[in-house]
């Protein structure tokens, strides 16, 4: 598993009903590619973040799915409409059993 594994949501914290709000989403995870080999010549396992999903109280509203070519600390910019008060979640998942949550509130009038 990465030994790094932080992430970070910035989106608004209140919006008004119907808006569009932007969100920010980023992992900070040691991505290998699976392409590069030791000194010794030995191949470095891959391990990078292959999924990643928001969901809006508990309603899927984006999802990413990641390949090789993804780079490292990967930041996902989407937006969605403010329906309700309530949570988001953010979810992260890898290689080698990597996976990651975060939580963020919004209200709603």
């Amino acid at each position: 598993m990465s030994k790094t594994s932080r992430t970070s949501i910035t989106m608004p914290a209140k919006a008004r009903k119907g808006s569009i709000i932007e969100i920010r989403a980023i992992a900070q995870h040691d991505m290998e590619s699976g392409f590069r080999y030791t000194e010794s010549g030995k191949l470095i396992p891959r391990d990078i973040i292959r999924e990643f999903t928001c969901t809006y109280n508990n309603v899927e509203v984006f999802k990413a799915d990641f390949f090789a070519g993804i780079g490292a600390n990967p930041l996902v910019i989407f937006t969605t409409i403010a329906a309700e008060s309530g949570v988001l979640e953010f979810k992260w998942v890898g290689d080698d059993g990597y996976e990651a949550t975060n939580q963020a509130r919004i209200t709603v009038s």
